[in-house]
């Protein structure tokens, strides 16, 4: 079939929305068509080479929709159901999915190769074979996608707002409350007040935290964040160092982090001084492939046992963490329509990168 898409041909160069082909579901996949895709900043970094993937690429890996076709040995999905979109497949097989790890997957290893899993390609343009970003592609209308990708979710269920819990929030979200183990009364410093980091604020007001510092260079980004439940902000580290010393007395933050839009080998030291004894620093913000460096002090490391941790989509599983996070937007505590500062066509997405660059937007949504 035909599918209208976004596609970048090249580094640093724009999306091209343009007419292209989709083959249909092979076994263990299904057509989905499209309701909303959010515009993450990890898109962005394909641009930039910062994700090094394979181009050319049809874009987009947060979106929501309904299946219309379902491939062969596809048992537990029919025409018609709602589903979410996840960035990282979960075959429920391996040994990470069998500890609960789902987000380490071993099928993750394809996400960032351009072919589907079966090593061939669904989208073709220009006599050329397509790439889809993380095996999904939600920069496109139609879009094929394996089993392992996708969630299942209640009938009436908002899927504009479902797109958004198919990375964003739930990277967020769970890197506060899954990868900080964030709880009732800590205090928690969130670096970057943008489309993860503000789910990261909400998750750790939904966890109970008493204090949450919401740190950002953008004013319209600091008003936003309160809304989401940040009690205090700063512009800077050291601004929001001297905002922890002082509420806690000297004890500094249990967690801090950091969800910029690209992780930097020197925001670590920063990190480690804002947060005290047994305090924890989770990176979620992407990194520079090529950086082998940071800085902090190893001496604090040890003696106040300090921990430094990755998080991948927030150390979440999809499968359960998805219809729990819809459970609560639907009982009021998860805010998303908030989320969305702006809705474009597939046509503006390019409009709708400027605008996130520009600190305009908390999140952008291509509605199709």
């Amino acid at each position: 079939m035909k599918t209208k898409a976004a596609v970048l041909w090249g580094l640093g160069q724009k999306w091209e929305v343009e007419e292209i082909d989709l083959d249909p579901p092979g076994p263990g996949e299904v057509l989905v068509k499209l309701t909303a895709s959010g515009l993450c900043h990890s898109d962005e970094h394909l641009i930039t080479g910062d994700l090094p993937f394979p181009l050319p690429v049809v874009g987009g890996h947060e979106g929501a929709g309904r299946i219309v076709e379902v491939g062969e040995n596809v048992t537990d999905l029919e025409e018609g159901d709602p589903v979410v979109l996840t960035f990282l497949p979960s075959c429920g097989r391996c040994s990470y999915c069998a500890r609960g790890l789902t987000n380490l997957c071993e099928l993750g290893a394809a996400v960032m190769m351009g072919p589907q899993l079966d090593g061939t390609h669904r989208f073709h343009a220009r006599g050329e074979d397509i790439g889809q970003m993380c095996l999904l592609g939600t920069f496109s209308e139609y879009t094929v996608v394996p089993v392992a990708s996708v969630v299942k979710v209640d009938e009436g269920t908002a899927l504009d707002k479902a797109a958004l819990i198919g990375c964003g929030v739930t990277t967020g979200y769970g890197s506060t409350v899954r990868a900080a183990d964030i709880r009732a009364g800590d205090t928690v410093v969130v670096l970057g007040a943008g489309g993860i980091g503000m789910n990261a604020i909400q998750g750790a007001r939904i966890a109970g935290a008493k204090t949450i510092v919401a740190v950002d260079p953008v004013a319209y980004k600091r008003e936003r964040a309160v809304e989401f439940g940040a009690t205090h902000t700063a512009e800077s580290a050291d601004a929001a160092w001297e905002v922890v010393s002082e509420l806690t007395r000297g004890r500094l933050a249990d967690a801090c982090v950091i969800t910029t839009d690209v992780a930097e080998g020197s925001y670590i030291g920063p990190a480690l001084g804002l947060v005290g004894k047994r305090g924890r620093v989770v990176v979620t913000a992407i990194g520079h492939p090529e950086e082998q460096q940071m800085t902090g002090s190893l001496l604090e490391l040890t003696l106040y046992e300090k921990q430094i941790k990755g998080a991948l989509y927030g150390s979440s599983n999809a499968q359960h963490d998805v219809p729990e996070l819809l459970g609560l937007y639907n009982s009021g505590q998860l805010k998303l329509d908030e989320l969305i500062t702006r809705e474009y066509t597939l046509d503006q997405v390019n409009e709708g990168y400027a605008d996130m660059r520009a600190g305009r937007n908390i999140r952008g949504l291509i509605r199709y």
